[in-house]
């Protein structure tokens, strides 16, 4: 089976060869349980999870003492977002979040929506930006936490991440970020950025899936969470259950190797994404979706008077694509983040996102600006 040339690197990365070696020994010689402090087995796994949590720490320049891993960034996301509304249930009871959050986020303020809790939803304009003076206003002398992605997983788009926290903190709230599709892809550094917690996974950055790890900002005013899975107690009693050693251990080798690579990658995408979007918009009929502040790998273009099914199946014979975030693209609803930016039902459904990755090249790139002008071209032309 020849698999069409993979253009959803937002969806999912492969494992980095050197990620996959250091993983090994993890699985069959090194075995060990980190919380098997007994004996050298324990001891071997225990360091090989320090040493990643001190890898995944200098990623984003965090100590490692505030790094918690998780089995996932939504896990990660349910933890930051649910444990800080328990810990001060009773007390501040009123939420902030983007319209464009991912479902990850957007479901769980919604549970806690259900339990009683009060949240703002932000609006954004027609590239998907926020506006900071709405922000300002939404504020209240009960809120608790403002909830804001570093970059949308749809059109790329960066938020102002750093001013977000200083409006939080001016107003004595938490801020929370998700920042799964910007780690490892452009520098960030949360010391700076002034955020509280910070979700990021291993497997957008060429590491293995199901790991991942929350960032919690230690110091003043402390952060006070109520764990949502219990029972051993592991990773500062706030996550329990036997740690997955080798996935850690690939997270960790995954985010030495972006640390090392991201910004001469992050560069070498940029022009590559330029030129399948210039390309991609010579179509007529086309439009990019998202701001001039985008992550460099990520593209977003819609096509008028074209339906979107037809679209997706035509395309993804020769090429790898999403019509929105990889969990709803399945879906036979339009994408919440485009019709929160003004896009009609049908505009919305006919859209790609394409996000390159370290595998694309030069010659993938024309073949895509070829190959998506001839499909829309031709259900124009059956239409």
């Amino acid at each position: 089976m020849e698999l069409p040339i993979y253009f959803d690197h937002n969806a999912t990365t492969p494992c980095h060869p050197e990620v996959v070696e250091a993983i090994l020994p993890y699985f069959t010689s090194a075995y060990g349980n980190a919380s098997s402090i007994h004996h050298p087995y324990g001891w071997i796994a225990e360091n090989a999870v320090e040493a990643a949590r001190e890898e995944v720490a200098e990623l984003i320049g965090a100590e490692a003492k505030e790094i918690l891993f998780t089995s996932s960034a939504t896990e990660a996301i349910n933890l930051a977002i649910k444990g800080l509304a328990m810990a001060h249930k009773g007390k501040k009871t009123h939420l902030i979040t983007i319209a464009t959050e991912h479902k990850a986020v957007l479901d769980t303020i919604e549970d806690l929506v259900h339990q009683g809790f009060d949240c703002t939803f932000l609006p954004v304009n027609a590239q998907g930006e926020i506006s900071l003076d709405q922000l300002k206003a939404s504020f209240k002398t009960n809120t608790l936490m403002l909830v804001g992605m570093t970059a949308n997983n749809e059109t790329g788009n960066l938020h102002p991440i750093k001013e977000m926290a200083e409006m939080a903190k001016a107003h004595d709230a938490f801020f929370v970020t998700d920042a799964v599709q910007a780690v490892g892809k452009i520098p960030l550094n949360v010391k700076d950025s002034g955020v509280d917690m910070l979700a990021l996974s291993a497997h957008k950055m060429y590491g293995p899936k199901g790991v991942a790890a929350l960032y919690i900002r230690k110091g003043f005013p402390k952060i006070d969470l109520v764990a949502q899975i219990t029972g051993g107690g592991q990773e500062m009693g706030l996550r329990s259950g036997t740690l997955n050693v080798p996935g850690i251990v690939g997270l960790g080798k995954a985010s030495s190797i972006s640390l090392k690579h991201q910004v001469a990658e992050s560069e070498r995408l940029f022009n590559l994404r330029n030129k399948l979007e210039i390309g991609l918009l010579k179509i007529t009929g086309s439009q990019r979706n998202g701001s001039s502040e985008r992550l460099p790998h990520v593209c977003n273009v819609s096509f008028k008077d074209i339906l979107g099914k037809p679209l997706l199946i035509r395309i993804n014979k020769k090429l790898a694509v999403s019509s929105g975030a990889a969990c709803s693209s399945i879906s036979d609803k339009p994408s919440h983040v485009l019709t929160a930016m003004g896009l009609d039902k049908a505009t919305a459904m006919a859209t790609l996102r394409l996000s390159l990755g370290r595998s694309t090249t030069d010659k993938d790139v024309d073949f895509a600006i070829d190959y998506i002008s001839r499909v829309v071209n031709d259900l124009r032309t059956a239409s």
